[in-house]
């Protein structure tokens, strides 16, 4: 069988965890932050993990990672 390519765009945007679950960044955290809480702000800093039914369509994009 061939290697399979990673997708690039993917791989930019999420990371695997030591469990093999999928990490990702949070939205909308980029522009019109002054209407946004500092709490809200606080909390789109954080990385969270991916929700198991999206899970596998990430997974097969970043095969290697």
């Amino acid at each position: 069988m061939p290697k399979i390519k990673t997708h690039r765009g993917a791989a930019k945007r999420f990371s695997l965890t030591a469990g093999g679950k999928v990490k990702r960044k949070k939205a909308f955290a980029r522009h019109i932050l002054t209407k946004k809480t500092a709490k809200r702000k606080r909390n789109m800093r954080q990385n969270t993990v991916l929700k198991k039914v999206d899970e596998g369509g990430i997974k097969k994009l970043i095969p290697y990672l």
